[in-house]
């Protein structure tokens, strides 16, 4: 049996994470993606595939072509899971803003 990538298995790909920052501003083949980077077409139709699989970008044909767009809502996904260190952040921040205060 196949396991399923999770979410942060696709973007932990830099190559992958250019794709989603592509494709959010508009759809795109593979071939219009393949132009962007010094790889091949079937290396990018790879990339492509995992990032379908974790339901990141989603496929609509229009005439010949297949296009790839960016499934938003999914991004979401990454973002709740962020949330959770955003508090711990901003009060480090604010420790260390407070600190170079009392510092001058």
């Amino acid at each position: 049996m196949k396991t399923r990538r999770d979410i942060f298995q696709a973007i932990a790909d830099p190559t992958r994470r250019a794709i989603l920052t592509l494709i959010a501003l508009q759809a795109m083949t593979p071939n219009a993606l393949a132009e962007h980077f010094d790889t091949s077409r079937q290396a990018v139709s790879k990339h492509l595939q995992i990032l379908t699989e974790c339901e990141l970008v989603t496929q609509k044909q229009q005439g010949r072509e297949i296009y790839y767009q960016l499934e938003a809502e999914k991004m979401k996904e990454i973002d709740q899971w962020l949330n959770q260190f955003r508090g711990l952040w901003e009060e480090r921040f604010d420790r260390l803003e407070t600190l170079l205060k009392n510092l001058k």
